[in-house]
């Protein structure tokens, strides 16, 4: 486990910042992707992409049944 404090000042973001994210306060944006990805070493767009499956899980979960009710063309 890696203090929040240690990452916060590795990858330049305010503790803050980076505390809401981590308490589901927060989302992940592209300035956000860019420094903890060169941080953590994975690629552009790592950090963006789980955020966005996150986001559509969470309106599959919240509309559901009004998605379902929609006939493709």
């Amino acid at each position: 486990e890696i203090p929040l404090e240690e990452v916060a000042r590795g990858a330049a973001i305010d503790p803050q910042l980076l505390s809401a994210l981590l308490d589901g306060r927060g989302a992940i944006d592209a300035d956000l992707d860019l420094r903890l990805g060169r941080y953590f070493g994975m690629s552009e767009g790592f950090f963006l992409r789980l955020q966005n499956s996150f986001d559509l899980e969470e309106v599959r979960r919240a509309s559901g049944d009004e998605l379902d009710r929609i006939i493709p063309r």
